[in-house]
């Protein structure tokens, strides 16, 4: 394994071959597998390795959220991450299913004298006199949920708010939540790596959400259904298992401490930081003024998975690629949501077209999305409004088609598409 790179030289790219290789043949979108990598690498490293910026510490942790059409694999993508993670023996995962006050409670637990779970009695027993933590203390969990609706609930606002706030949290967290009793939580440190559908996505977060703090945290990831079909996919192969364990293990003993950046790298980020343009789509203004900490995080990520914690230039490009890349795609990924009253239809007539490689006539477009309309009229006034908008087309006498535009790939010294999988590069907006 190489340990540092010349400064001229790309970010190797070894770990994540070797994932790639690993997840070979199969049926999930690499955009999938890619961030369940980087999920996975930042889980490994916790609060380990840091950057400094100005009176504020950035650590590695983000909230992932794997969003596609029923079908698109998910689950399988975050329970391979999951499952190697145990591999290498991180076992902090948060339950299936909780509430806010049991999160809290397990987040802070530890185990009785027989290796059992502690009792929330006993919990409180022991926070509610104020333990003394030191700075080097810490709380994390993994939030690993193929289906996020599941973990959380749907319209947990209070939940997703105490979400929000550990995403950045450093020092003793309290909360009083039975009896009037308290628990102090040191560090909280969580990382999310969740799956969901438009629909489901919103299910779980009100539309009131896109202007909290959780929100602007989280990273949406669009997949599309790969279109492969693999009936009897074969086992892992025991060698490469290792080889990925071995490297997360030593990704985890190695990788400790502040961060230095190369003088190119920091011109770079600084260029980044001035001459970066918000997304077009108003729905994540509160995201754009937090992309800046998106991307060092990644950073963090990326310069980890070198085995290093020497920022160079060429891990911001790797990095920022990676990023706007999927930027790009959040607006897709969140379809309608927040748009208006009828966004769920919207979002479903738009699904549909995007699914078909014909023309498709008004009264086919009927017939599939005839159970959730309520007069044919509410479906031409979609058909109108959308046309209007540039995001469908009339051909052939009046046959439906979406427009689809092909991702550009901007001329920049601080992208570079070609470091993305040939499959990534062909998503179309």
């Amino acid at each position: 394994m190489k340990l540092l790179a010349p400064v001229s030289e790309p970010v190797s790219d070894e770990l994540w071959n070797l994932y790639l290789e690993y997840n070979n043949p199969t049926e999930v979108p690499a955009s999938y597998h890619r961030w369940c990598l980087m999920s996975a690498v930042a889980t490994m490293l916790n609060r380990q390795v840091l950057f400094s910026l100005g009176h504020f510490t950035v650590f590695p942790n983000m909230y992932v959220m794997l969003i596609g059409s029923p079908g698109t694999r998910k689950s399988s993508a975050i329970k391979i991450a999951k499952k190697l993670l145990q591999n290498a023996g991180y076992d902090k995962f948060s339950a299936e299913k909780t509430t806010k006050e049991k999160f809290l409670l397990d987040l802070i637990g530890g185990t009785d004298s027989e290796g059992n779970p502690e009792s929330i009695e006993n919990i409180l027993d022991r926070n509610i006199f104020g333990d003394d933590y030191t700075a080097s203390d810490i709380s994390e969990m993994y939030i690993a949920a193929d289906e996020f609706n599941d973990f959380i609930g749907n319209g947990n606002i209070e939940f997703i708010s105490l979400l929000g706030s550990f995403w950045d949290y450093s020092g003793v967290y309290s909360n009083r939540i039975k009896n009037g009793k308290s628990v102090k939580i040191p560090n909280p440190t969580i990382n999310i790596l969740g799956g969901n559908t438009p629909a489901g996505f919103s299910l779980a977060f009100p539309a009131d959400i896109l202007g909290q703090g959780f929100f602007s945290r989280l990273l949406l990831i669009y997949g599309e259904p790969t279109g492969k079909r693999i009936t009897f996919p074969p086992p892992p192969s025991v060698s490469l298992t290792a080889e990925l364990t071995e490297y997360l293990v030593r990704i985890k003993t190695d990788v400790i401490g502040m961060t230095t950046v190369h003088p190119t790298a920091r011109a770079l980020l600084d260029k980044i930081y001035k001459g970066w343009t918000a997304l077009d789509d108003t729905r994540f203004e509160s995201y754009s003024n937090r992309r800046f900490t998106h991307l060092l995080k990644l950073i963090l990520i990326v310069t980890a998975m070198r085995l290093s914690t020497v920022i160079l230039e060429a891990d911001v490009i790797y990095a920022n690629t990676i990023l706007t890349h999927s930027e790009h795609l959040m607006p897709k990924a969140l379809g309608e949501f927040g748009r208006g009253k009828n966004s769920a239809l919207v979002h479903r007539v738009l699904q549909v077209l995007d699914a078909t490689l014909v023309p498709m006539t008004l009264n086919q477009l009927l017939a599939k999305v005839s159970t959730d309309l309520t007069n044919i009229k509410e479906l031409q006034e979609i058909v109108t409004i959308q046309a209007a908008a540039g995001r469908i087309q009339s051909v052939r006498g009046g046959t439906l088609l979406p427009i689809r535009r092909v991702m550009k790939e901007v001329d920049s010294d601080t992208v570079d598409f070609s470091l993305l999988t040939e499959e990534e590069r062909s998503y179309t907006l």
